[in-house]
């Protein structure tokens, strides 16, 4: 199983990069951050020098989206940065719920990440691809060989399906075992329809991890509180599916709607943070079944039990209290113990 770690482009970036080259040194392959132009800093720069402070970590955004910038834009930065480094990153992609609500707009279409999928993808190998009205582009300074694998996050039925039938990977924002056994054969399932071979498409697993030094009581209230952030930013996911499916569909299973039915808004101010007041609804059962905390031995049994459920990475959101102690628990305990 690959590792990633996970985080927000808080200033300053030196921290970031510090936190990127402390992971890979413990075993992590992956580097992810989170890209809301408004909220964080441009991560495109910030992959550059983590880029040039590391020799094998692969970074990418989980997840840009269509709106933000143009496609052609984004291929090209994603290019650019494989050209300089040696095709190190994925472009993960979604509907991109805090980037565009924080702007006024609303999160993308799957019809429009669809599109852009193809477009990212093509333009990243140095082929062509039409912008749109019969414009057909190609960035002429692609040398043989570029790669640009596109991964795409996912909840809903027509997402997963989606994901399936054209994406290279799928990223699922939440560790719960039932819910990942569900998601995964729905990806698994829609590539077989399409004439895809499903194990072509890597399945990463991305929630909070928190480590703690025993299971008393007080030391997993910490833990919970401290990841308790995460339930209410799926909540804003899982809200659009109530939205549009209804509160009890057969499409979308219950283990996922059900604990927003306290939900009562959403400040963005907060997003992805410990001490976000809007999570307040996220019971401790969601916290345990969506995040993984508790001593390293737990976190073991969790994340053997995802990689027999067909998961490829788990990304270690790290944004709490704990951040380099997490990462080094990881190198010297987790990490060894799952792919011993």
């Amino acid at each position: 199983m690959d590792f990633g770690l996970v985080l927000q482009t808080d200033p300053p970036a030196s921290r970031v990069i510090s936190l990127m080259k402390r992971a890979e040194r413990n075993g992590f392959s992956y580097g992810w951050t989170f890209d809301s132009a408004v909220l964080w800093q441009e991560p495109f720069v910030i992959y550059s020098q983590i880029l040039a402070n590391t020799t094998r970590l692969k970074v990418g955004p989980m997840v840009t989206n269509p709106g933000t910038r143009t496609w052609e834009v984004t291929a090209s930065t994603f290019a650019t940065l494989n050209d300089m480094f040696g095709n190190r990153t994925v472009c993960g992609i979604g509907r991109g719920d805090s980037a565009m609500r924080v702007a006024g707009r609303k999160p993308n279409t799957l019809a429009r990440i669809s599109e852009a999928m193809k477009v990212i993808r093509a333009l990243g190998r140095g082929e062509s691809a039409d912008l749109g009205g019969g414009t057909v582009v190609r960035f002429p300074w692609i040398r043989p060989g570029a790669e640009l694998p596109v991964w795409m996050a996912a909840y809903g039925p027509k997402a997963l399906k989606m994901t399936g039938e054209e994406a290279d990977g799928f990223i699922l924002q939440l560790s719960d075992l039932y819910l990942t056994e569900y998601m995964v054969k729905a990806v698994k399932d829609a590539a077989v329809a399409a004439g895809r071979d499903p194990s072509d498409i890597t399945v990463c697993v991305a929630a909070p991890a928190y480590v703690t030094e025993d299971d008393s009581p007080e030391a997993l209230a910490h833990a919970r509180d401290q990841c308790r952030w995460f339930g209410g930013m799926v909540g804003n996911h899982v809200a659009d599916l109530v939205a549009k499916y209804g509160e009890h569909s057969a499409q979308v299973p219950d283990e996922l709607t059900d604990y927003i039915k306290a939900r009562e808004g959403y400040d963005y101010s907060h997003h992805g943070r410990a001490d976000n007041p809007d999570t307040a609804f996220v019971p401790d059962e969601i916290v345990d079944r969506f995040c993984v905390i508790g001593p390293a031995e737990k976190h073991i049994e969790k994340l053997n039990a995802l990689r027999e459920l067909g998961v490829d990475q788990f990304a270690v959101y790290d944004m709490h209290d704990a951040q380099e102690a997490t990462i080094d628990a990881y190198g010297t305990t987790v990490i060894p113990a799952v792919n011993a």
